[in-house]
């Protein structure tokens, strides 16, 4: 893409389109959110394929392969762009710790606000291309609404002050740093001058996993941006991501996805070309 910033309405013309000559995976350059207010549509994201029931949000980090599948009453908003055009959202920042982000949001008054906003910034898009800051605006007051409505694992900065969450932002922080060695709870739990038993507490109330999980995630979501866009082999990335022999990553890889990273490489490769 481009341009910074699109937008489109996903009306009937559109899902007529998508249905009668529907798009292999694919993965793009961009970041992409997709608003459905109505329908139930399917929506398929690095070998994760899920039936959704509107209304619902779904966010498409860059560099994912998916596929987006509506049904005939499938309505929304598509909006899509550069990570260069607004500064990172919960969204983009929580991407690289979930294996994909989806999630409903209240029918009636909400979806209504979530409208009004939608329809401001298509306005403003169609009508005065040239006001990049209008629509950015406009689009951040979005993503906050958005992520305070978010009802899965997604953490919400409303209460982002608290102890617990500066205490979960900077274990991320610093898996951020640190997830390709093979360091344990401990290693974290040191660095934050905490107990490993605290950490793992503080994890599961504001997401919902454990340490453990939560690196395992971060590592197997970076294994398949490598298998994807590397020319590494799969020992050599299984090293870059600290794990010490061929067949532990595969184990574990496999487990996760259903599929060695030999046959993960080689379907998303042919799904993406």
């Amino acid at each position: 893409m481009e341009k910074p910033f699109d937008m489109f309405v996903i009306s009937d013309e559109v899902v007529d389109e998508i249905r009668s000559h529907p798009t292999k995976p694919h993965r793009h350059e961009y970041e992409e959110i997709l608003i459905i207010t109505h329908g139930k549509p399917e929506h398929y994201i690095d070998f994760f394929k899920e039936a959704l029931t509107a209304p619902v949000v779904i966010f498409v980090a860059q560099g994912k392969v998916h596929e987006f599948m509506p049904d005939p009453d499938s309505r929304g908003w598509c909006i899509r762009y550069r990570n260069d055009f607004i500064h990172e959202s919960n969204f983009h920042f929580y991407s690289n710790f979930l294996d994909q982000i989806h999630f409903s949001f209240d029918a009636g008054d909400c979806r209504q606000k979530i409208g009004i906003l939608c329809e401001l910034i298509l306005h403003e898009y169609r009508h005065n291309p040239e006001r990049l800051e209008v629509y950015r605006h406009l689009l951040s007051a979005l993503l906050a609404k958005l992520e305070a409505e978010g009802t899965h694992h997604l953490p919400d900065d409303k209460d982002a002050r608290t102890p617990q969450r500066i205490a979960f932002r900077n274990f991320l922080r610093i898996l951020e740093d640190n997830y390709t060695r093979p360091l344990g709870v401990g290693f974290y739990s040191e660095k934050l001058n905490t107990s490993s038993r605290n950490l793992n507490l503080v994890c599961q109330k504001v997401f919902g996993k454990s340490v453990s999980e939560i690196i395992e995630t971060r590592k197997l979501i970076e294994a398949r941006r490598l298998l994807l866009n590397s020319p590494l082999n799969i020992s050599e990335i299984g090293f870059a991501l600290g794990y010490s022999e061929k067949s532990y990553f595969t184990r574990v890889f496999s487990k996760r996805t259903g599929l060695t990273p030999t046959d993960f490489r080689a379907a998303m490769q042919s799904a993406s070309s």
